[in-house]
């Protein structure tokens, strides 16, 4: 009889550590989704400003004028 407690004891011991080890991967999990949808968010923005920045520069070169050939003004 004391060893079914004690395996009773060791199951529920081992419940318990895997209910904890659930919760904190719960955690984990929720917080690396929110970081991926904002940097879903972020690649998206960039992807936006890199087009516009594209445009810029044909319109740009069309007109005679070309971005990629200015020097930034550090030089």
């Amino acid at each position: 009889m004391a060893n079914q407690n004690s395996d009773i004891e060791d199951l529920q011991s081992r419940l318990a550590f895997q209910e904890d080890t659930i919760a904190s991967l719960d955690k984990i999990v929720a917080t690396q989704d929110r970081a991926i949808s904002d940097l879903t968010k972020q690649i998206t923005h960039l992807n936006e400003q890199i087009k516009e920045l594209r445009e810029a520069v044909r319109s740009s070169q069309s007109g005679g004028f070309n971005l990629v050939d200015e020097r930034p003004p550090h030089y």
